[in-house]
């Protein structure tokens, strides 16, 4: 897994599902709900996850 220095600041959804161990209809669901919002990119507006997001969730449920 790369350090967090090294990541890009748009993660895909296999990226997050796999740093969170979460399958990737997880991580729709909580898009859908408002759990971890997603950016949608391009016309077939592809999921992205922004990395300050997912470190502001990780956070918070370490809390």
């Amino acid at each position: 897994m790369k350090s967090e220095k090294e990541l890009p600041e748009y993660l895909t959804l296999q990226e997050v599902s796999q740093m969170l161990k979460v399958h990737p209809n997880t991580l729709r669901a909580w898009d859908n709900n408002g759990t971890l919002k997603a950016v949608r990119i391009g016309a077939k507006k592809i999921r992205r996850y922004r990395k300050v997001d997912i470190d502001n969730y990780v956070e918070q449920r370490l809390i």
